[in-house]
C-alpha cells in the first residue's frame, strides 16, 4: 500500500480529536505491521490526524523504508516475519541517522520481560492490541509533538551557532 494523503479515512471512523486539534504539521507515520487488517484500522484512524501513512509489511521492509519516507513517528509491530520489531528498533536506534525518530511499539504481547526487551532496544513507548483508538491517538499526537519541538530546537541551536560563529 503507497502512502496516502491526509482526509482520506471514512469519516465514519474518525474519532473525536480532529487534526486542527493537535496544532501539529503534517507528519508521516510509517506503520510496520503483517496484518493487512491492522493496517487498514490504524492507517484510518493515523489519517485523521492529518499524517501521511506510509505502510511496510514486515522489519525487512521497514528498514528499506524509512530512508525514503523519513518518517517522524514508526508505529511498529513486534512479531512480524523475517526480522522481529525488537530487532529493527535496535537498528534504528543504532543509527545515529534514525536515533531519533520515535517508536510506538504495538504488540499483542503482554509479558514484562517483553515490555523490558522493548526499552532495551530503544523504544519510546508501547500500545497493545487490539488497538483502541483514543489511546493510539493521545499517544501519536504526543511522540509527534515531541518530535516536532526536538526538530525546532535543533533549527535554534544551529541557527545561534551560525550567528555566534560569523565573523564581526
Amino acid at each position: 500500500m503507497p502512502g496516502t494523503t491526509p482526509g482520506s479515512a471514512n469519516p465514519a471512523t474518525a474519532p473525536a480529536i480532529s487534526s486542527h486539534d493537535t496544532h501539529l504539521p503534517v507528519s508521516t507515520v510509517l506503520v510496520v505491521d503483517d496484518n493487512a487488517q491492522n493496517v487498514e484500522l490504524m492507517q484510518a484512524y493515523l489519517e485523521t490526524l492529518n499524517c501521511l501513512v506510509h505502510v511496510a509489511v514486515d522489519g525487512v521492509d521497514a528498514l528499506e523504508k524509512v530512508p525514503k519516507v523519513n518518517p517522524d513517528l514508526i508505529v511498529l509491530d513486534i512479531m512480524m516475519p523475517r526480522m522481529s520489531g525488537f530487532e529493527v528498533c535496535r537498528r534504528l536506534k543504532a543509527d545515529p541517522k534514525t536515533r531519533e525518530i520515535p517508536i510506538l511499539m504495538v504488540t499483542a504481547l503482554n509479558e514484562l520481560g517483553d515490555i523490558e526487551r522493548g526499552v532495551e532496544c530503544g523504544t519510546d513507548d508501547f500500545l497493545t492490541k487490539p488497538i483502541n483508538k483514543l489511546e493510539l491517538l493521545t499517544r501519536v499526537k504526543s511522540l509527534l509533538r515531541v518530535r516536532h519541538l526536538k526538530s525546532a530546537l535543533d533549527r535554534t541551536l544551529a541557527y545561534l551557532s551560525d550567528m555566534e560563529n560569523r565573523p564581526e
